[in-house]
């Protein structure tokens, strides 16, 4: 379980590394950022907002469209995650969730029987 968001970044660097071989993958590859970017923000989020992160999986799926990333992050909290509220919009935070929701090609939360959910996204490789 990576303690952090830093270091679940590094775990699915590694797996895109292995998955997309030749050079290392680079921040500045768009399907590189996008993928860091989104393990960011559920984990954080996990960890800031949802009593701690409980399961994380990053795994190389074949697609009837290619390759993907699957992200799976559990937490501690049953509540949904929710984008911001248009009448909120100086408050700090809320755009994580729309963000994820649009550069996944799927997402879907499931609430956990131990209790807590889970969060699966699929992002596309190419």
């Amino acid at each position: 379980m990576p303690a952090d968001a830093a270091e679940a970044r590094g775990r699915v660097r590694v797996l895109l590394d292995q998955v997309r071989g030749a050079a290392p993958a680079a921040a500045r590859d768009p399907v590189v950022a996008d993928a860091l970017l989104v393990t960011s923000e559920l984990v954080t989020n996990a960890l800031r907002h949802a009593g701690g992160l409980t399961g994380f999986e990053a795994a190389y799926e074949r697609t009837p469209d290619g390759m993907g990333l699957r992200l799976v992050v559990e937490d501690a909290s049953a509540d949904l995650p929710t984008a911001r509220v248009k009448e909120d919009d100086f408050a700090p935070g809320g755009y994580g969730w729309p963000m994820v929701c649009r550069l996944a090609s799927s997402v879907s939360v499931s609430a956990l029987p131990s209790g807590g959910k889970r969060i699966q996204v699929l992002l596309a490789l190419g």
